[in-house]
């Protein structure tokens, strides 16, 4: 008999998740960990870059305080307290991740996991020499990536865990190598605290696999802020240059430089897979992901995958939805999550939030669609906390009526979209949703608005903006 029904490799919020739902299905689970449980998002990822982000919107608005009426002098900042305090908000939430561990008898063995045969496990740094199981789940997640680029082995070249999970750096001057979601964030924290940031770009825009209105926006707010952004453009070397570091980088046939205190390489992440497999195991893969089915298993009997170490999209709530999906399914259970429907979010200032089709996604799969749009300069809310403007599209199937996506980017986006998410999970119409009476003064007010501009029935207009002085 095996020591385990279900052994979970890795405590990151896929494994995590996977494991106390099947432990409150009655399996018997371990989970194995060779960090701190909670794994990237919580203690390297999604929890500290938002508590950072929060400390500087916080910072900007107490600058600012005098469009409010305010009086703040004095105002600052002490970047080793405000990552304190990220420590602390992590340390909490580890902790009643393990809680929850204990509270569903879910076994914690701290090491290093290696696969040698289909029910096996062989883990190092544990007095758990090895263990069985009779499925093994992979949720190993993934980690930065950093391209064959020369001078990336440099002093002051970091990646996000670094800058995240170390000392705390305080940039004067940053550049950003890749214009995806880390990227987009670190520079919006870095440049509220009034750091020169610029950010390198090899595709044509920011945010590339966002709706073009989305990155163009985003694009033109960071440049009002003092962000240097450069699209189009291949980085070739980073070399030290006196105190600073130097990128060069081509664009447009020329070829251009720029200096900085540090530089960060924000260019996605890949699979972390290393030692996972024994010498006589080789599942499917593509690319350094592994291979999955609908299901989640892997091409090797009883073994399983989920999360970013699957995944091309990388996104934790993405995993945690597939663990418990993997856990039911062990479980013998139907599923109790609908996984085709996944919220993306990204917390600049504006955030940025998307769910479901694009206009652009649906024309070329051949769906006739019509949109409704609503910008945020019209939403009273927004004019009261004094954000910037922003816009929520909604697109609907042009004959039923059905919602089938949204774009926003506006305050709260993030909180927003899931009320947008719902509706396509329910296949709920456009006029289903109008039927909500929503707050006034709230953002949400403007999903109705977007709503009803499909019909041309839209009640706010934006007001004219005033010319610059």
């Amino acid at each position: 008999m095996n020591d385990y029904q279900l052994a979970v490799i890795g405590a990151g919020p896929g494994g995590y998740v996977a494991a106390i739902r099947a432990a409150q299905l009655g399996l018997k689970t371990v989970v194995i960990e060779n960090r701190d449980v909670g794994g990237t998002c919580l203690n390297r990822g999604c929890i500290p870059t938002k508590t950072l982000l929060h400390a500087a919107e916080v910072y900007h608005q107490a600058k600012d305080a005098q469009e409010l009426g305010l009086d703040i002098p004095e105002v600052g900042y002490h970047m080793g307290r405000i990552h304190d305090r990220k420590l602390k908000i992590v340390l909490q939430l580890r902790g009643g991740v393990e809680q929850l561990f204990k509270a569903n008898k879910i076994d914690l063995v701290r090491g290093t996991a290696t696969i040698v045969a289909p029910h096996e496990i062989s883990i190092i740094g544990s007095d758990n020499g090895r263990i069985t199981a009779d499925h093994i789940l992979v949720a190993t997640g993934s980690l930065p990536a950093r391209p064959p680029i020369p001078g990336l082995e440099l002093p002051g070249v970091v990646t996000s865990d670094e800058i995240l999970d170390g000392e705390p750096m305080d940039y004067k001057s940053l550049i950003i190598i890749g214009g995806g979601v880390i990227g987009v964030e670190f520079a919006t924290f870095y440049n509220r605290l009034g750091c020169d940031v610029t950010i390198v770009e090899a595709m044509d825009r920011l945010l590339p696999t966002m709706d073009r209105e989305i990155s163009q926006n985003l694009t033109m707010i960071l440049k009002k802020r003092g962000v240097a952004v450069y699209t189009g453009a291949m980085v070739q070397e980073i070399s030290a240059k006196k105190s600073q570091l130097c990128c060069l980088f081509h664009k447009d046939g020329q070829e251009e430089s720029v200096l900085a205190q540090g530089v960060l390489v924000a260019i996605g992440r890949r699979p972390n897979t290393e030692g996972l497999w024994g010498p006589d195991l080789s599942p499917e893969m593509e690319r350094g992901r592994i291979v999955t089915a609908a299901d989640f298993s892997t091409s090797l009997e009883n073994i399983w995958a989920i999360g970013d170490v699957t995944s091309r999209v990388q996104l934790a709530h993405m995993a945690s939805s597939q663990g418990i999906a993997v856990a039911e399914t062990i479980a013998g259970q139907a599923l109790s999550v609908d996984l085709s429907v996944v919220p993306s979010c990204i917390y600049t200032d504006p955030e940025i939030a998307s769910v479901g089709l694009s206009a652009d996604e649906a024309k070329e799969r051949g769906i006739a669609v019509k949109t409704g749009k609503f910008m945020m300069a019209a939403n009273g809310k927004t004019q009261i906390e004094g954000k910037d403007r922003g816009f929520i599209k909604v697109v609907c199937d042009e004959a039923s009526g059905v919602v089938l996506g949204a774009q926003l980017m506006c305050a709260r986006a993030t909180d927003l979209v899931s009320e947008f998410a719902d509706a396509i999970v329910n296949r709920l119409t456009s006029e289903q949703m109008r039927r909500v009476i929503r707050p006034h003064p709230t953002f949400t007010e403007a999903v109705t608005e977007s709503l009803e501009d499909l019909e041309g029935h839209a009640i706010h207009v934006a007001p004219k903006r005033r010319p610059a002085k």
